[in-house]
C-alpha cells in the first residue's frame, strides 16, 4: 500500500537534524536538489495499491538506494547497511534526521526492482540525461558493444553433469520421492577420478570417469519422471526440461545451455587475447561525442551481430532524449548499413581521398574510441563487469542502472568543478585588490 512515512514532532525531539550534522556543499546534497524525485513518485505509483496491504517504503528512498548502489558499486545487503552509517546518504534518500535503523531489508530492493520493472528503471536512466540539459543532447554520438557477464562459473560439461545430479537428489528429497540409489559415494570417488585427465598414464580413467558422471545425472532424471506424480511434475517442468538439454547438446552445437539457473547465458567471443570467450549478454553502450553523457544502453539476448543491434540502440536513445541522433560514429564491427533512418551511421576507419575529409575523419576516429574508456569505467566502477541480478531483465536492469550511475558521477564531477572554479576567482579577485 502506498502511504507517505511521516513522524509525529514528540518522536522528533529525539533525532539529530541532519542539515546540522552535514556540509550542505557536498556532492550528494548538490546532487539531490538536481534530480526530480516527483517524477518517480507520479511514475511508480501505479505500481502500488491505495488500499490494500501494509505500508510501503517512500519511492524516493527505494530509489535512492538503488542509485547509491550502482554509484558506490556495493551490494544490496552492503547499501544497506552504510545507509545506516552515512548522514549524507540519508539527506540523499529524503530523510531529515539521522536514522540508526536499518532503511529496509535487503530483500525489498530486489521486490521493488521487479514492481517497477525495464520501464521503471529506464525513468531513472532517463533523469540520469535529463539533469545535463544541453550536455546530453548532442546531436553527435558513439556507438560500441560490450560484454555483460553473467554471475556463473565456468561451464565445463563435467561441472554442469554434476549440478544436474545434486538437484536431482535435492527435488527427490523435497518431494519425498525414493531413488533407487543415491550414488553419494559413488561420485565422490568420480570427482576425484577426473584429475587424472592431466596424467597419460590414468587418462583413460579419468574419461571413464566422466562419461559414468552423465550416465549417473541421466539416470536420475529419467527416474524422477517415472516416479515423480503428474501434479509436481508440472511444477519441475521447466527445469527438468534444462537439465536435459545439457545432456542433449554436443560441443558443436549453437544455442547452447552454460548454466542450469541462468540459461539464457551466450558464449561470447570479443577477440581478446587475456579472455577468449566471455560468458553473459551482448551490451550496446551509446553515449554523446564531446560530453560523454551516456545515453543508451541496451542489452540482447544471445551473441547478435553489433550491426543488428544499432537500430533498437538508436530507438531506446530517441524514446530518452526525444530526439533523433544525426550521426553515429562506430568502428568496423558495425560494417554493412551506412544509415538507419535519418541517422548516418560512419565508420572512421574509412576516409575519403580529399585532404579535408582525411583530417575530419581523422578527428572522428580519435573521438570514437572515447566510448572504450567509458565502457571501461562502467565494468571496473558501475557494476557492468560481473551481473548479479535474475534472468534476461536483470540484464537490462543492470546495465541502465549502471550507466545512469555513471551520468550521475559526470554531473557531481561538473559541480565540483563550478565550485573549483568559483574559489579560484573568488580569491584570485581578491589578491588584486
Amino acid at each position: 500500500m502506498l502511504k507517505p512515512q511521516t513522524r509525529t514532532t514528540q518522536e522528533n525531539v529525539f533525532y539529530s537534524r541532519l542539515e546540522e550534522m552535514i556540509d550542505l556543499k557536498h556532492e550528494l546534497c548538490k546532487l539531490s536538489t538536481l534530480i526530480s524525485w516527483n517524477k518517480f513518485e507520479a511514475s511508480y505509483s501505479k505500481n502500488y495499491s491505495l488500499t490494500m496491504g501494509r505500508p510501503a517504503k517512500s519511492i524516493r528512498l527505494m530509489v535512492s538506494l538503488l542509485i547509491l548502489k550502482q554509484l558506490y558499486d556495493v551490494s544490496d545487503e552492503d547499501v544497506v547497511k552504510q545507509w545506516t552509517e552515512n548522514p549524507y546518504w540519508q539527506y540523499f534518500s529524503g530523510e531529515e534526521y539521522f536514522q540508526w535503523k536499518l532503511p529496509c531489508d535487503s530483500t525489498e530492493l530486489v521486490k521493488f526492482r521487479n514492481r517497477i520493472g525495464i520501464e521503471g528503471v529506464e525513468k531513472i536512466f532517463q533523469e540520469s540525461i535529463e539533469i545535463h540539459g544541453q550536455a546530453g543532447m548532442e546531436v553527435e554520438i558513439i556507438a560500441d558493444t560490450t560484454v555483460q557477464e553473467k554471475n556463473i562459473t565456468y561451464p565445463t560439461d563435467t561441472k554442469l553433469h554434476l549440478k544436474i545430479i545434486g538437484r536431482a537428489l535435492r527435488i527427490s528429497k523435497k518431494e519425498e520421492i525414493q531413488v533407487r540409489q543415491s550414488y553419494t559415494r559413488t561420485v565422490r570417488k568420480l570427482r576425484w577420478a577426473t584429475r587424472y585427465l592431466r596424467n597419460p598414464r590414468r587418462a583413460r580413467e579419468g574419461r571413464r570417469a566422466i562419461r559414468k558422471i552423465k550416465t549417473i545425472a541421466g539416470r536420475l532424471l529419467r527416474e524422477l519422471r517415472r516416479k515423480m506424480p503428474t501434479e509436481k511434475l508440472e511444477k519441475y517442468s521447466k527445469e527438468i526440461e534444462i537439465m536435459e538439454r545439457v545432456l542433449k547438446q554436443k560441443r558443436n552445437d549453437k544455442d547452447k545451455v552454460y548454466s542450469i539457473h541462468e540459461p539464457d547465458v551466450s558464449c561470447i567471443a570479443k577477440g581478446k587475447d587475456h579472455k577468449k570467450y566471455e560468458f553473459g549478454s551482448k551490451v550496446s553502450i551509446l553515449r554523446t561525442k564531446d560530453k560523454g553523457v551516456i545515453v543508451g544502453a541496451l542489452s540482447f539476448k544471445g551473441n547478435p551481430y553489433d550491426g543488428n543491434t544499432l537500430e533498437e540502440a538508436l530507438n531506446q536513445n530517441e524514446r530518452l532524449r526525444g530526439m533523433k541522433a544525426e550521426r553515429v560514429l562506430v568502428d568496423e564491427g558495425y560494417r554493412g548499413r551506412s544509415k538507419i533512418e535519418e541517422t548516418e551511421v560512419i565508420r572512421v576507419h574509412r576516409p575519403k581521398p580529399d585532404k579535408y575529409s582525411k583530417r575530419k575523419w581523422k578527428n572522428w576516429f580519435k573521438r570514437r574510441s572515447a566510448v572504450e574508456a567509458t565502457i571501461s569505467h562502467l565494468k571496473n566502477d558501475y557494476g557492468l563487469d560481473r551481473n548479479y541480478l535474475k534472468g534476461s531483465i536483470g540484464d537490462s536492469i543492470n546495465c541502465m542502472l549502471a550507466a545512469a550511475a555513471m551520468n550521475f558521477r559526470l554531473m557531481i564531477l561538473d559541480i565540483l568543478t563550478l565550485c573549483r572554479l568559483f574559489i579560484i576567482r573568488f580569491f584570485f579577485n581578491l589578491s588584486f585588490e
